[in-house]
């Protein structure tokens, strides 16, 4: 398998054996240019999360795309995981980070709970040869956290950051067993969770947002990038 497929693949199975997901949705993806099969979108479901994965491979275009979001509930002030590994062209690139559930700059003890845990994993990571930073809009980086990671790099550097994937990934499970504690939230209630989430996902892939859901969509054909779309957005879980 390759370094992303990996990376992505052992990640998922980790999470998926921590917390029991169960495949609800396995679906082979074909191009819309040729009917040739370049990935997989596939939904695993349990009590405490739900974890979306969708890659992409097309030899032909140097493309060789994974990406999960673990989704907590709708009423967890527990943050989403997610893992974007790629390679295209030339260039590795991934994609790090927990999405918060709550206005982080009006709930600082929730920042203390939930991400200052990740400090010392971050700034290890800024500190790894072979990585530039992404080119990514302010958009993109004020609805994802201060702790996001995402970088281009070349093969070592990719090859090296699984001790890092691995630390948001383990810290993103203990949050997820031990939860939120209430002293945390601020008062936050079940209704500004959901009403929040459902606001962010929808900014979060939203196709003026990010420019890669036109290449999806091209890829992929329309119909079906807008279910993927949706199965991210869904508000289930």
């Amino acid at each position: 398998m390759s370094l992303p497929g990996n990376l992505c693949g052992r990640t998922i199975d980790h999470v998926a054996r921590t917390l029991g997901l169960e495949t609800s949705l396995d679906r082979q993806l074909s191009s819309a240019l040729d009917g040739s099969d370049v990935g997989v979108h596939r939904v695993l479901e349990g009590i405490d999360a739900r974890v979306v994965y969708v890659s992409m491979t097309v030899e032909a275009f140097g493309l060789d795309s994974h990406m999960m979001f673990a989704f907590t509930g709708r009423h967890s002030a527990v943050p989403h995981f997610t893992l974007d590994s790629v390679h295209a062209g030339q260039h590795y690139a991934f994609h790090l980070d927990l999405i918060p559930r709550v206005d982080p700059g009006a709930n600082l003890a929730y920042l203390d709970h939930c991400f200052v845990p990740l400090t010392e994993a971050h700034d290890d990571a800024l500190e790894l040869e072979g990585l530039t930073p992404a080119h990514l809009s302010p958009r993109q980086w004020q609805l994802m956290s201060a702790w996001m990671l995402a970088h281009r790099a070349d093969a070592d550097a990719f090859a090296s950051i699984d001790a890092t994937v691995d630390a948001y990934r383990d810290h993103w499970l203990s949050l997820v067993a031990e939860g939120v504690p209430v002293s945390a939230m601020a008062g936050v209630t079940d209704a500004q969770l959901e009403a929040r989430d459902r606001a962010n996902r929808g900014s979060i892939f939203n196709p003026d947002v990010d420019p890669v859901w036109a290449q999806v969509d091209r890829l992929l054909g329309v119909e079906v990038s807008a279910e993927i779309q949706a199965s991210l957005i869904d508000e289930g879980n």
